[in-house]
């Protein structure tokens, strides 16, 4: 099968200088094991056909990939861990909302570089459902209802403007990310279109239904995602079946269409949209709702064994056509899930190279409303480890709400009821809770469940519009050392930190979020804001929020930098040091140990030095963040550590850094 398959890519690259089919046919020798596995698990009986198939998309993706973009494969072989190394700060933005268009992006790298950015996400920017079909109703999910994969939505630019933006930020070394919606396409998408027009093989592209009786027997397990909006997991649509009428999937809204990836023939175009990506010069691809890609009667179709491996086909194949661009899984999944997107068992280390930490993130604002650290040490610890040729992506804040994955064991071991300390979570950062510091919005009220998520933006979130409103100065302190507390542990991580647009300027909730019809309904759009340039230009004032919440993000990416001991490769682990008001967070390095201490309480708290020392076997105490050696005081537990309010100390060893951009 290989054989075959190999023969397919060398007559695919015809014409290419004898170096070059060399070069590619060894890449194809190294990475046709995991292609030929994954192909095996999920199409055993059309792998080899696939395979061939395959072969030949790679070999045409070669030989339209432009020199930069080659000699850019090359240099990141040789460096093959560049999203794990400490250097990488991430910016996450929408390209309208940040910038305007493309080339608006480009004109603010500078920007972006003070802030130590090196990898730029730019949210949803492939034409939707309504740049194809102006009269589509319904809106486009924020950007997640492609209509076209290979085109760039036309008031952002075009497909040049894409690629030239990609060269600018390269030659600045940041590397570029853009979403790819692997699970649904829109109704609008040419392969909807022929499915409704009654292409049978197009119409094989979807599951499609001739009565209720599949897809109720789906539903009595089948979640769902959007309850208040779009209940339920199928459409009935007139048009499929040749004009009979169906039921078509459509697990997120009635007009996304989930694909149905038991055809191979879904699997190959999709390889073809990957490449064609890689070669506009996009760096990573977010993985848009990859844990719904396989479905199985009786489960709640999510997370099935078959992910992992239709991922790791398309990983194998990318690596052999554009050995540069990585995968990163957009898997919102329990805890003891998450580890399988990079790839456990036989699939380790072969399936996405970065995933979210969606636990951490939750965990953060657990901490910080409930004022106790024990929750997210046992959530954080007995989880399988990640591979050490992968990373995390960690965040504060991000474009969507937030969901409180709050697991019923984790909340049980520490006393908590789990359904309960979601509703508390909810009413907290919704400011519903008595003495909330927040100020969210409800989104997506469950009434069956009783669950809530949560919109705002993380300076509305984590206090500062509550003291701003009420001219409260210490407040605002506060508020700005939660703000610095959730990033310091985010940078602190290991991985890819990802920095919200916006967070960088502590923009609040947008007011004005509802003024757009196509928002109002969905309240995501008040974190979401504009961003402000104006308010930037205060980002250097110190007697500023502005300028403090800035210099901090921009002093935490330098002092990471600088510390090899956060190289992805290795684990953090969750710590106990004898008090609940304080997460530890410990790295085992070999050039030396780090703590990391973080007080998530408004009120001064003492720590046991020897229990900090032992955590990862420190001799001394160096503050990196703050360049200061902590002098330990006489307590009840031997000597202690006092830590102020909100503080975020990343204990190690004096001589543990190196100079600021070199590579771990």
């Amino acid at each position: 099968m290989v054989q075959t398959a190999r023969e397919k890519l060398v007559q695919s690259l015809a014409g290419e200088p004898a170096h070059v089919v060399e070069e590619v046919c060894a890449r194809w020798d190294r990475w046709s094991p995991d292609l030929v596995d994954g192909l095996s698990t999920v199409y055993p009986a059309r792998a080899e056909e696939v395979a061939a198939q395959i072969a030949g998309l790679v070999g045409a993706a070669v030989r339209t990939r432009r020199p930069a973009l080659r000699r850019r494969d090359r240099a990141r072989q040789l460096h093959p861990d560049w999203f794990q190394c400490p250097d990488q700060v991430g910016y996450v933005a929408y390209t309208d909302r940040f910038a305007g268009t493309l080339a608006g992006v480009a004109e603010k790298v500078g920007y972006l570089r003070e802030l130590g950015v090196t990898y730029l996400h730019l949210m949803p920017l492939l034409a939707t459902r309504t740049d194809v079909d102006p009269a589509a109703v319904g809106g486009d999910d924020g950007g997640y209802a492609v209509g076209d994969y290979r085109r760039v939505r036309p008031h952002l630019g075009t497909n040049q403007d894409l690629a030239a933006l990609a060269d600018s930020l390269h030659e600045a070394d940041v590397s570029l990310t853009v979403d790819l919606v692997l699970n649904h396409v829109s109704r609008e998408h040419p392969w909807a279109v022929g499915a409704r027009a009654g292409d049978e093989r197009l119409a094989r592209f979807f599951h499609v239904f001739a009565d209720r009786t599949t897809p109720a027997a789906y539903e009595r397990t089948l979640p769902e995602v959007f309850p208040d909006f779009a209940p339920g997991s199928f459409t009935h649509d007139r048009e499929v079946r040749g004009g009979q009428g169906g039921w078509v999937w459509t697990t997120f809204n009635a007009f996304q269409w989930d694909l149905n990836w038991s055809n191979p023939d879904v699997l190959t175009e999709m390889l073809d949209v990957v490449l064609h990506l890689a070669n506009l010069g996009v760096d990573c691809l977010r993985l848009d709702a990859v844990a719904f890609l396989w479905k199985r009667m009786g489960t709640d179709c999510q997370n099935q064994p078959e992910v992992h491996a239709i991922v790791q086909a398309l990983r194998a194949a990318a690596h052999v056509a554009a050995p540069s661009l990585v995968f990163k899984a957009e898997a919102i999944v329990p805890p003891d899930q998450l580890t399988a997107y990079l790839g456990t068992g036989r699939h380790a280390g072969r399936v996405s190279d970065l995933a979210y930490h969606n636990s951490f993130m939750v965990q953060l604002w657990s901490a910080l409303a409930s004022e106790r650290a024990d929750l997210a040490r046992q959530a954080l610890t007995g989880r399988p480890p990640k591979p050490t040729t992968t990373a995390w992506a960690t965040y504060a804040r991000c474009h969507d709400d937030i969901g409180w994955a709050v697991d019923d064991a984790d909340a049980a071991a520490v006393g908590l009821q789990g359904w309960a300390h979601r509703s508390f979570l909810s009413a907290f950062y919704s400011g519903r809770h008595p003495g909330s510091f927040a100020r969210g919005l409800v989104f997506q009220h469950n009434a069956a469940t009783g669950d809530s998520r949560i919109s705002g933006s993380t300076a509305s979130l984590a206090g500062l519009e509550a003291a701003r409103e009420a001219g409260d100065a210490h407040g605002v302190d506060l508020a700005l050392g939660r703000i610095f507390l959730l990033h310091a542990a985010v940078y602190g991580f290991g991985g890819i930190p990802l920095l919200y647009s916006g967070d960088e300027l502590a923009l609040l909730n947008d007011p004005q979020w509802a003024a757009d019809p196509a928002h109002a309904g969905d309240n995501r759009w008040v974190h979401r804001p504009r961003m402000d340039w104006d308010a930037a230009l205060q980002r250097d004032d110190p007697d500023t929020v502005v300028g403090r919440v800035f210099s901090g993000l921009r002093h935490l990416a330098g002092v990471r930098a600088s510390l090899p001991s956060l190289h992805a490769a290795v684990e953090t682990e969750a710590v106990d040091v004898g008090t609940n008001a304080v997460l530890a967070l410990a790295r085992r390095h070999p050039s030396g140990p780090l703590v990391q201490l973080y007080n998530v309480t408004p009120y001064w708290q003492r720590v046991p030095a020897g229990r900090v020392r032992a955590a990862a076997g420190l001799r001394r105490f160096w503050e990196h963040l703050s360049a200061f050696a902590p002098v330990t005081e006489p307590g009840g537990a031997g000597d202690e550590l006092a830590l102020p309010p909100y503080a975020a100390w990343w204990l190690g060893e004096r001589d543990a850094g190196r100079a600021p951009g070199a590579r771990g």
